[in-house]
């Protein structure tokens, strides 16, 4: 979208206030918002300054000023605004006008210019299932002499015998038992279909939605595959869109992988593949699940490199509390077709040649979508230069259900990271691949690495309510 159509856009929109927005190093949205009547060609020329100090992980107040530059082809109209407002995402630049290379959004695109300089395609497609739980109460505090959190939903299995205004009407959903019930089990049909129309409003292609296992209103919504950076947008469209549908309903929504203990987590498995033009890289008749040894390459990459892009596709304390066995959560780094309990999947039901694809099911919703789409494509992209073969390495193919394995079997197969810092130490001892092309920075992997330690370290110091269960009594 060019910015005369973007002006004239404003104008037939009747918008009054432009939303300018960026990204953190954690993936949360920032936004400064212009009157329209400020808003002309010369703004998307000389941009918008904010104060990068005050953004976690960027910069020192010495060297603060930066400006955001608007992207025209990010835009779509904030359906929640009593005031018609445009929202345009932004690139992070220094008052230089040089990319600041510590914006996640400057590191996806680096990462679509490399793949077209290796050769390999012209474009990398990314699809995320990014599941959600929404709740209808949320407390939470920590402090010198407490510490606590409590939700709750109308759904939730704990609820069975709560006393409710006009009667308890049960159909409850227990534990682990929640895919894809109907009404009245399914209390959130109407909340998802909302949530679908304003992404579609919004420019996002909808191709389902359904309730997800866990109790507790857990949910999933999908939307179609786009190229790397769109589809990072396109994701933070929808975490935007999923969190102020739910309050307007009265609920809240969080994207946070493990919020409940005993039930199924919220992951966000990535479905990812190469094309040259129109022509898919990773599909080949007669292959294993139809993949082309390139495809099969790329995993080698995805699986070698795994430990180390946990830290980056799986970047909270509590998204080890997810990659736990027992909870359909892919803590094993294996490959195969169908299988589910696969960090990586090839999915095989009604796939055509074009819609041949990995789906890595280990990420969740507290990646930086950006990085951690840049990261992934890096790692397979190191595995297709160095030909590493997954099947070589160990890695598969295991067409098994890994969890009903004896511990003997099991033990052969390797393992995510088991905790954060595990994930920490893995990036820090394993990070070139990242830094081919000059996608990511040494200095950008440093900065990174001392800002989730200092998160790791918040949770670490903390005491921890099932400590006085344990040792009160000592």
């Amino acid at each position: 979208m060019s910015v005369n159509r973007v002006l004239e856009l404003m104008k037939e929109k009747a918008i009054e206030f432009v939303d300018f927005r960026f990204v953190d190093l954690s993936g949360r949205a920032h936004h400064i918002s212009l009157p329209a009547t400020e808003v002309d060609a010369e703004t998307f020329v000389n941009g918008v300054a904010f104060d990068g100090s005050s953004i976690p992980g960027f910069r020192g107040i010495e060297e603060s000023d930066m400006v955001m530059m608007p992207d025209t082809d990010s835009c779509y109209v904030d359906p929640f605004t009593s005031h018609a407002t445009l929202i345009i995402m932004c690139n992070i630049h220094t008052p230089d006008g040089e990319r600041y290379d510590r914006d996640p959004r400057s590191i996806a695109e680096k990462a679509e210019q490399f793949l077209q300089t290796t050769g390999v395609g012209t474009a990398a497609y990314f699809a995320p299932e990014s599941e959600f739980f929404i709740f209808d109460d949320v407390r939470y505090e920590t402090s010198m002499n407490s510490s606590s959190f409590f939700v709750d939903s109308e759904e939730a299995a704990w609820n069975t015998n709560r006393k409710e205004e006009g009667g308890n009407l049960g159909f409850k959903i227990p534990t682990k038992g929640g895919y894809v019930p109907v009404a009245p089990v399914d209390t959130q049909q109407d909340l998802r279909s909302e949530i679908c129309r304003l992404l579609q409003d919004a420019g996002l292609r909808v191709e389902r939605h359904h309730h997800e296992v866990a109790t507790a209103g857990q949910g999933e919504i999908n939307f179609r595959f786009d190229t790397l950076r769109k589809t990072a947008d396109n994701l933070l469209t929808y975490k935007y869109i999923v969190h102020n549908t739910a309050r307007q309903f009265g609920k809240v929504a969080t994207f946070m992988p493990k919020p409940l203990f005993g039930d199924n987590g919220s992951g966000m498995h990535v479905h990812q593949s190469i094309f040259d033009g129109d022509t898919p890289m990773f599909y080949e008749k007669g292959g294993y699940a139809n993949l082309s040894e390139m495809a099969l390459h790329y995993i080698g990459g995805i699986l070698h490199h795994a430990p180390a892009l946990l830290a980056i596709t799986n970047p909270s304390t509590n998204s080890f509390k997810r990659l736990v066995p027992g909870y359909e959560a892919p803590v094993n780094l294996v490959f195969s077709k169908g299988n589910r309990s696969a960090a990586i999947r090839i999915p095989v039901a009604a796939v055509t040649p074009k819609g041949c694809r990995i789906e890595f099911r280990t990420p969740d919703s507290t990646a930086n979508p950006y990085l951690a789409f840049a990261a992934m494509l890096m790692a397979g992209l190191d595995g297709i230069k160095r030909k590493l073969d997954p099947r070589a390495l160990g890695y598969g193919p295991f067409d098994k259900n890994i969890y009903e394995l004896s511990d003997a079997e099991k033990h052969e197969i390797r393992s995510v990271p088991g905790t954060m810092e595990e994930a920490l130490a893995a990036l820090e001892a394993d990070h070139e691949f990242l830094l081919d092309g000059g996608v990511f920075s040494k200095d950008f992997i440093d900065n990174y690495i001392n800002f989730k330690r200092g998160e790791a370290k918040s949770v670490a110091i903390r005491i921890h309510p099932q400590e006085y269960s344990l040792y009160f009594d000592c």
